[in-house]
């Protein structure tokens, strides 16, 4: 008999196929996110659970006896109790590498927006403007030949970093929690102290996870110490930011913009000042939003799911949960 496993968003076809023959299942096809009231019904007689964030909670899993593996579509997996889930032996997986690149592409996309300052421009033309010659506000920065800070060399910090030093000859500053001697010779890069990188670099940006560590890592004493004519990217998480503190640093001149994929409260509110600010590109968390990447997250987040519910090693199980299989 086949597993029965529930799917909380809609997938390509070809992903649906390949769960079809190793599992009985049933997707939830509508745009729309799906109701917690209406997940913890789907989830009584399932043995695995696959989605973009489906939240861990003591009741969902009270309702799940059955319940063997829940496969995020995603690299983050905040939404995972890993207490909760070790406690019932419950496998959690996710979809590391296949999205790398198209990350790094949207984060140079945003630094050159913001850099050059093409979302505002867009704006401005379709209003049927057209370039005033000696206006300033119309100057953007060179990126070339500047500095960018990368707070986080993971995988996704050297992808940037390579499209930093060999299409920009941009000089590589970065923080991590070790020296990277391979990004270093690759790239020229160099490892600096957090406080050194933020004070030295025209271009900042954050590609770190979000944990006690880093959350709320940005706020008024870290936009002080950036130079006034810096510009901040963030296409991590939203919580590492103290977001009242970046509008405050945004409207006093203590950074020159900012060009944001992640948010402290997502989907942003309408009323977010930073909407409206001319200095600021804004992006609906889309990081990993190309067709071809989507659909590699969506498969490898099935072939995970599969090896879960019958009860083989899933290949990408969080690091935290290795130890259940």
């Amino acid at each position: 008999m086949k597993a029965k496993v529930f799917i909380t968003k809609p997938i390509p076809l070809e992903v649906e196929n390949y769960i079809a023959k190793f599992c009985e299942y049933e997707i939830w096809r509508n745009e729309k996110p799906i109701s917690e009231e209406l997940l913890l019904e789907k989830a009584r007689s399932v043995a695995g659970l696959m989605g973009a964030h489906i939240k861990v909670t003591e009741d969902l899993l009270e309702q799940a006896p059955q319940l063997k593996i829940i496969s995020n579509i995603a690299v983050g997996y905040e939404n995972f109790d890993i207490d909760l889930m070790r406690k019932r032996k419950i496998l959690g997986t996710h979809t590391p590498f296949v999205l790398d690149d198209t990350v790094a592409d949207l984060v140079f996309g945003i630094l050159l927006a913001a850099g050059r300052k093409i979302a505002y421009l867009d704006r401005y033309t379709k209003a049927g403007n057209w370039n005033k010659i000696d206006d300033n506000k119309f100057l953007g920065v060179d990126i070339h030949n500047k500095t960018i800070g990368i707070v986080g060399m993971g995988r996704i910090g050297e992808k940037i970093a390579k499209r930093a030093a060999l299409g920009f000859d941009m000089k590589i500053l970065y923080t991590d929690r070790e020296v990277k001697s391979e990004v270093d010779k690759k790239f020229n890069a160099t490892f600096c102290e957090f406080e050194q990188l933020l004070s030295r670099s025209d271009f900042v940006v954050t590609m770190t996870p979000l944990t006690r560590e880093t959350y709320l890592m940005f706020g008024e004493k870290e936009f002080k110490l950036m130079k006034n004519s810096a510009i901040f990217i963030n296409c991590s998480r939203g919580k590492i930011v103290n977001e009242k503190e970046l509008i405050f640093a945004l409207q006093n001149n203590e950074i020159a913009g900012a060009g944001l994929d992640v948010y402290t409260q997502e989907p942003i509110d309408k009323n977010n000042p930073l909407l409206s600010m001319d200095n600021v590109v804004t992006t609906p968390h889309i990081g990993s939003a190309s067709a071809a990447t989507r659909f590699e997250m969506a498969m490898k987040a099935a072939k995970n799911l599969v090896a879960g519910v019958n009860d083989n090693k899933p290949e990408n199980l969080v690091w935290e949960l290795k130890d259940l299989v």
